[in-house]
């Protein structure tokens, strides 16, 4: 880490003026790193960040590269009264904030934006670091979660309100878009940077002012937006960045949600903890968006082109070592065609490269903890249990910490743990179906609805499936939905709210109605 003179001297460098909004401040010094290995150190950061200061603390915790078990660094573990203190900054600098106009709020997105892009090898980095995905997945990570600034860089533009046609002569109507006020996110550690972006491009391109609460084990990508959001021309207030360790997450979550200065809760997590933070903020009537849990199906009808659905499904499932809310949970194959699909993904499975993220090819990284991987084992030992053969892998992997090999596994049966509970590894299960009628209920028998995937060359059946399946996202011959112009929000106990396209900028909007009258 740098010594705190250079670090002073850095953000000096940095520093940006309100009065040239629409003039590119000083860009960050260029940082070559010697190592492939190396992380940056203009954007690795070992401190909280309020109202446009970082902020240092007695206690502190260590983040730790998955992949090797090295701690990175330590950083400030943070509690009530730095969440409180975070929460004024925002809310002192809402008012300055909400009265930008939208152009101004677009031009500094689109900075924010042009800098992540700039900056792409160094982010990946350290979420590859950090989180344990590989350095190629991780870049296209850091593409993505700059797509929701460009996005919202110009939604911001497009907040329009309405001027209804009079029902009464003497009376004007009008409908007028305003930001809600502070918005206080909590994040995940899967998607380190996407998940920030996406609530908080969102946010500010609105109005809002935001607090947000990065996931223990991933918080330096957090961070790592900050000199880039100050190069940029974010104000001070307007982005704050509260960390914390496991020990102190439920109180800075219960400040965040209780607080009467907070209007706005965004979360990213398990169904569990959702559906506490939904009580908490009840007490103060917040407005909330919820991404949570799923549990999602991946159905291959028997008219679907294999090959097709092999490749989707390795995207789909193992993508981010299986860590994440929308992977395959569940996989049914048609009996038509349910051994050819199951030696030829096994056959992929195979050519699967486990390792270091940071290593040239490697495809599969680390699980994030032992925790982790004690689900993927638990989930394993049960279906084995109840019947289902293991085809490929089913072990943790010979370079032992949390790697874990890719596994396919044959016969499972659809009341196996794997098929209620949502695994979050690298666990393909696959579950034999012999009619269309028979796949829609055991796809819908589950309280969650994020994700759904479907192969079929059938029109008509595409489209009395696509109908008939119950969750917020459904993948056509497709096993990558997320975009920052798709609608990205789940059903039943999988969330409230959206997220990315053109709806996600109204979870932090009010509608004001203003009737003139006297006309």
């Amino acid at each position: 880490m740098q010594s705190i003179l250079s670090t002073i001297c850095l953000f000096r460098q940095c520093a940006w003026k309100v009065s040239a909004l629409h003039k590119h401040p000083p860009r960050l010094p260029s940082c070559r790193l010697h190592q492939s290995s190396r992380i940056n150190d203009c954007l690795l950061r070992d401190q909280a960040y309020i109202g446009g200061s970082w902020v240092s603390s007695n206690n502190s915790f260590p983040v730790i590269n998955p992949a090797n078990g090295i701690e990175i660094t330590s950083i400030p573990d943070l509690g009530v009264t730095e969440t409180t203190d975070a929460i004024q900054a925002a809310y002192d600098a809402f008012q300055g904030w909400s009265e930008t106009t939208a152009k101004e709020r677009s031009v500094i997105l689109r900075r924010w934006y042009d800098l992540m892009i700039e900056n792409q090898e160094e982010l990946a980095k350290i979420l590859t670091a950090e989180m344990g995905k590989p350095l190629a997945e991780a870049k296209g990570e850091i593409l993505y979660a700059a797509s929701f600034f460009d996005w919202f860089s110009e939604e911001a533009k497009r907040c329009y309100g309405d001027v209804l046609p009079t029902i009464v002569k003497s009376k004007r109507m009008m409908f007028l878009k305003q930001p809600v006020g502070v918005a206080a996110m909590i994040t995940p550690w899967n998607f380190p940077s996407a998940m920030i972006t996406r609530k908080v491009g969102a946010a500010l391109a609105a109005g809002c002012t935001t607090v947000v609460k990065p996931a223990e084990d991933t918080p330096l990508s957090a961070l790592a937006l900050i000199p880039l959001a100050e190069e940029a021309g974010v104000p001070p207030g307007v982005f704050n960045v509260v960390t914390c360790s496991r020990d102190h997450a439920a109180e800075v979550g219960k400040v965040l949600c209780e607080s009467p200065l907070v209007s706005k809760i965004s979360f990213t997590g398990s169904t569990a903890t959702g559906k506490i933070l939904l009580q908490q903020a009840s007490s103060t009537v917040k407005r909330v968006s919820m991404e949570l849990g799923g549990n999602a199906p991946f159905i291959v009808f028997d008219s679907a082109s294999v090959d097709a659905a092999v490749d989707g499904a390795i995207a789909c499932k193992f993508r981010g070592m299986g860590q994440t809310c929308v992977c395959a949970n569940r996989i049914y194959v048609q009996d038509g065609i349910y051994t050819e699909f199951s030696q030829k993904l096994a056959a992929k499975i195979s050519n699967l490269v486990i390792g270091d993220g940071m290593e040239s090819g490697v495809t599969q990284g680390p699980l994030i903890n032992d925790k982790a991987v004690e689900k993927v084992e638990r989930h394993i030992d049960d279906a084995i249990s109840r019947g289902a053969k293991v085809l490929t892998g089913g072990k943790r992997h010979k370079l032992g910490r949390t790697f874990f090999e890719p596994t396919l596994l044959l016969d499972v049966s659809q009341d196996a743990l794997v098929c209620s509970e949502e695994t979050f590894g690298p666990l393909a299960p696959l579950i034999r179906f012999e009619t269309e009628a028979e796949v829609v209920a055991l796809a819908n028998a589950s309280p969650f609805g994020l994700a759904s995937y479907f192969y079929s060359n059938d029109i008509g059946q595409i489209w009395r499936v696509a109908e008939k399946l119950e969750s917020g996202l459904v993948g056509i011959n497709e096993g990558l939905l997320s975009s920052e112009a798709g609608a990205f929000g789940g059903i039943k106990q999988s969330g409230l709210g959206i997220e990315g396209s053109k709806y996600g900028i109204n979870e932090y909007l009010n509608i004001k109605y203003a009737c003139f009258g006297g006309i």
